[in-house]
This record gives structure tokens, C-alpha cells and sequence, in this order.
């Protein structure tokens, strides 16, 4: 298994962050396997979604009508509402296995591979990506 660590750079506010450029670059020289995708932070997910048509501000406010920041939660330190943030990976989890097919992460047309990052207290992440050939 061939794995390697990114940092992404995802600011102060909550963002959804396409990565599907550096996933491609990392299996771009392999065969066909298994690409698998994690997030080691316990505020942050992955998601597969359409990107650039409004999908990426749609996410967030449903994340903010599902889970709001206010302070209701019991996990209070850090921003206000931050305890939500915690909860995100119950529903966006942290990691995603795709199949790769000739060097190609086998997504649909709209796919992408989305870093999804509600939590302004941390604006850098580490996006470890694994790949097991087939």
C-alpha cells in the first residue's frame, strides 16, 4: 500500500473544499486498486458531490439547518456553536474509498471529492490518501 499525507489550507470559516485534483495527481501513475481518503480531525469529513453549481453553499446551509452553531451543545470549547462540529462526522464522515480504474478514480460526471470543514478554529488539515493496488 502506497499512502502519502496533504496539508489543505481551509481558512477560518466553514468551507467545502474540492480535492479531487491532488486525489487524481496521487493515483495518476497506478494501475487499478482502491484509493482510500482520511481525515484525521474530529471536525472535519469527506463528501462526494457536484461542485461549482451552488452544491458546496447548499452543503453548508444544510449542515447549518441540521446542526446549527448555537449553544445548545455540551462540547463547548473553542467558537460558539463548536460542539456542533464535533457531532459533523456522524453525518459526513471522515473518510472514502473509490475504486481506480487505469489511473482514473472511477466518479460520475459531477463527482468530486469535497474536504468538508465547518470549524474556523483549525484552518489546516491533513488529507492522508492510501492506495491499494488490485
Amino acid at each position: 500500500m502506497r499512502t502519502e499525507v496533504i496539508t489543505v489550507r481551509t481558512g477560518s470559516s466553514p468551507v467545502v473544499r474540492d480535492i479531487t485534483r491532488e486525489a487524481e495527481q496521487f493515483v495518476a501513475s497506478e494501475v487499478d486498486g482502491l484509493l482510500h481518503i482520511f481525515v484525521p480531525h474530529a471536525t472535519a469529513g469527506l463528501a462526494i458531490i457536484e461542485t461549482g453549481a451552488g452544491s458546496d453553499d447548499d452543503l453548508l446551509t444544510a449542515i447549518d439547518d441540521l446542526l446549527p452553531a448555537v449553544e445548545k451543545w455540551r462540547h463547548r470549547h473553542g467558537s460558539h456553536g463548536h460542539g456542533r462540529d464535533h457531532v459533523l462526522p456522524a453525518w459526513i464522515p471522515p473518510y472514502a474509498s473509490l475504486p481506480v480504474i487505469s489511473g482514473r478514480i472511477a466518479l460520475g460526471t459531477w463527482q468530486s471529492i469535497c474536504l468538508v470543514d465547518p470549524n474556523g478554529d483549525n484552518p489546516t488539515r491533513q488529507v492522508r490518501f492510501s492506495f491499494m493496488a488490485g
